[in-house]
């Protein structure tokens, strides 16, 4: 789905430091900004518990595997995407039958969309120096890049890539941690449970779409989207989801870009 991108209705960001007062700074590159610690905060509230409990679930998955706890951690940090995270635990139990390089794959395929979503965030970072955007790239992930495209617009432009790092990082780690802790009480959560926690974090993520509503794309996005679901009971399963997806917000796209042209 397209980034819902704009100024409008951007929600109130933590309140920056009055001058001269202390406060502590984040630096990077040579750019000092106090804008870290908010972000950090802003991650945990309601993203950090959404994220919390969808990743507790990807832990118990793991425990369920029969894998090993560093599996869980690994697969965490090193993708931070739950659909690649569980493609590959599928594959990871069924002891690699396709073979790993098709599993890798199928993980890279799934969590394409983290490409539109990294293209969409570059402007809104406006970062002076493109090279400081690295640190950001591995935390490029649903929960940051929708808290991010709210909240930035309000941000002043050059403390918007210390926001982003404080909040990327802080989601990060709490995700991490979550799956090490659901990998240990696996037992104590039925199959029902964890399914309900694999849902709570694309529910956040919902009703994020849902407060903007009012917004022309991201009401756009929404109906797009909605709209080239039913796509997806007519083609195969390995290909319905991404080419549902990908027809939606190509049409959304081009419906904006139609009616920005008027």
């Amino acid at each position: 789905m397209p980034a819902a991108r704009g100024t409008d209705h951007a929600p109130a960001c933590p309140a920056r430091p009055r001058a001269g007062a202390a406060s502590p700074t984040w630096q990077h590159a040579g750019v000092t900004s106090n804008a870290f610690l908010p972000g950090l905060r802003e991650a945990l509230g309601a993203p950090g518990v959404a994220m919390a409990a969808t990743f507790l679930a990807f832990g118990a998955a793991v425990q369920e595997a029969g894998l090993p706890p560093g599996w869980a951690l690994l697969a965490c940090w090193g993708i931070y995407g739950m659909p690649g995270q569980l493609v590959l635990v599928q594959a990871a139990s069924a002891g690699w039958a396709g073979g790993v390089g098709i599993a890798v794959m199928g993980a890279v395929a799934v969590n394409a969309r983290f490409l539109p979503m990294a293209v969409s965030i570059t402007p809104v970072l406006a970062a002076r120096n493109r090279w400081y955007l690295l640190p950001a790239v591995p935390f490029i992930a649903v929960t940051p890049w929708a808290a991010a495209m709210r909240a930035l617009p309000a941000v002043e432009r050059p403390d918007r890539v210390a926001w982003f790092l404080g909040f990327g990082l802080t989601s990060w780690v709490v995700a991490g941690f979550a799956s090490l802790s659901g990998f240990f009480v696996a037992g104590a959560l039925g199959g029902e449970a964890r399914a309900a926690l694999l849902f709570v974090n694309p529910l956040y993520y919902a009703l994020l779409l849902a407060a903007d509503l009012d917004r022309p794309a991201p009401r756009r996005a929404v109906l797009c989207g909605a709209a080239a679901a039913s796509l997806a009971l007519l083609l195969p399963a390995s290909v319905a989801l991404l080419a549902a997806g990908l027809a939606g917000g190509t049409v959304a796209f081009l419906l904006g870009r139609r009616r920005g042209a008027r």
